[in-house]
């Protein structure tokens, strides 16, 4: 179907001329398409997300850092070996490089403690202080069938309709 633009035309269309339903369609769809995808830019998880992407590649360069920094040099202090990435073997010419998995170990443990310390240990703590036990509910019970919570002055289960007896 072909519809005539209004005087005045649409969008710039300024000699009357007939603009098919298919050039309005992909316009509305792209303007759909672009709302929608802000909508889920500015949800509150994604940028939650996004967040803790950013501090998470901030905290494991610091934790390397560390690593090479503070306590592989501890450790070639102890064990003599500065470096664990040239620590190698072969066999039937296939070189294993197990002092890079060291390395990464020892990174990855720190990570770990780092986070248990400063992060889960804190975070803990302080909501075992806000935690508020809920106040006991005498006035309700179990329904003997499906275990909904109901009145203890009820007759019959309003989930499941099952009769209960009044309990005095």
């Amino acid at each position: 179907m072909v519809r005539r633009a209004p005087s005045g035309g649409i969008r710039g269309n300024t000699q009357n001329q007939p603009v098919p339903d298919d050039a309005r369609k992909p316009h509305r769809r792209t303007q759909a398409l672009l709302r929608e995808f802000r909508g889920f830019l500015l949800r509150g998880n994604l940028v939650d997300l996004a967040v803790g992407v950013v501090v998470g590649v901030a905290f494991g360069a610091l934790i390397n850092s560390v690593v090479k920094g503070l306590i592989t040099p501890l450790i070639a202090a102890i064990f003599g070996q500065h470096d664990f990435s040239t620590l190698s073997f072969t066999i039937n010419g296939s070189r294993f490089s197990y002092g890079d998995v060291i390395n990464a170990l020892i990174t990855f443990v720190s990570a770990a403690v780092a986070v248990f310390f400063f992060v889960v240990k804190p975070y803990n703590v302080l909501m075992a202080r806000w935690k508020v036990e809920p106040p006991s509910d005498d006035t309700m019970r179990l329904c003997p069938e499906c275990l909904s919570p109901i009145p203890k002055a009820a007759r019959r289960c309003s989930h499941c309709t099952t009769e209960v007896g009044v309990v005095a």
